[in-house]
């Protein structure tokens, strides 16, 4: 959710002239970015599961979970820009890192199977 809450709070004003709300308020303001903040925090809380065995055959090791949780972190603090400046750029900088974060996350869970 945070990176297409991000395009959307990005195309607001677009989405909104073809009618579609993207944004959980349906505006882009305080009460949408802490809800960014809020899935981001649940996102990291899910992507560590691995390591505590809460995923069947996925196993995480306690160095790859340190990764992944920097990379969260890194998320969570993107998130915490936009909420803090409500600002088209920070969205555009959430979004990105979201891509970032996305294809990290997955490269750490690939290497560490094979490790």
């Amino acid at each position: 959710f945070p990176h297409f809450w991000a395009i959307g709070w990005m195309m607001h004003k677009d989405y909104q002239r073809a009618g579609i709300n993207m944004l959980p308020t349906g505006k882009p303001d305080s009460a949408t970015a802490l809800q960014i903040i809020l899935y981001t925090l649940w996102t990291m809380v899910v992507s560590l599961f691995p390591v505590l065995g809460l995923s069947g055959a996925l196993q995480l090791s306690y160095f790859a979970a340190i990764l992944v949780g920097i990379m969260g972190l890194v998320l969570l603090w993107y998130g915490i820009v936009l909420y803090r400046n409500q600002t088209q750029s920070s969205a555009k900088k959430l979004m990105i890192i979201s891509i970032v974060y996305i294809t990290v996350v997955q490269w750490i869970y690939v290497i560490d199977k094979f490790i």
